[in-house]
């Protein structure tokens, strides 16, 4: 009864544990690779980068309360983060519909990822916990696909503020 126990304790409190692997560092290249989007498009972040600046960010689950923060926390500042050039991409391991329905019920000015078979995750040195959620995580990348600013324990509420203070500290 006690190894169960103890088994179930140490099954729940990985669900919250960050990933193992190890995230890309700043100065490193940005995956390039093509993923789906909430619209069942196929988006190729390669072709994205040299538009200006790309956030990836990730967030475990679409629809549940620090993922709709960190979600709004960007709308309400997309303007002034499309100001600065950012492109923003928001990445889980949600199903298209998931997603779309997401994006939807929040008016998200931006793009979603449906990465359900975890490869951006991956590209960008996540491992999918125990339920398969991606890490909340983002990435700032440059025109030359080139990441600048990392933030491991990304925010929920504060997130874009995040954002525009590296921006401005990056001279960006």
């Amino acid at each position: 009864m006690r190894k169960r126990l103890l088994l179930l304790t140490v099954s729940f409190l990985s669900l919250f544990s960050f990933s193992r692997a190890e995230a890309l560092n700043v100065g490193d290249a940005a995956p390039g690779l093509s993923a789906t989007t909430e619209t069942g498009e196929t988006l190729t972040l390669a072709e994205v980068y040299p538009k200006g600046f790309t956030l990836v960010y990730f967030y475990p689950k679409a629809d549940t309360g620090g993922c709709t923060a960190q979600g709004c926390s960007l709308r309400d500042a997309y303007t002034e983060l499309t100001k600065h050039g950012v492109t923003v991409i928001g990445v889980s391991t949600d199903s298209v519909e998931a997603q779309k329905k997401f994006k939807e019920k929040n008016n998200f000015p931006f793009t979603l990822l449906a990465d359900t078979d975890k490869a951006v995750m991956k590209a960008f040195g996540q491992e999918p916990g125990v339920m398969g959620f991606a890490s909340r995580q983002a990435f700032l990348i440059n025109k030359e696909g080139k990441i600048v600013w990392r933030d491991l324990k990304a925010s929920t509420k504060q997130q874009a503020d995040d954002v525009l203070a590296a921006l401005k500290q990056i001279g960006g």
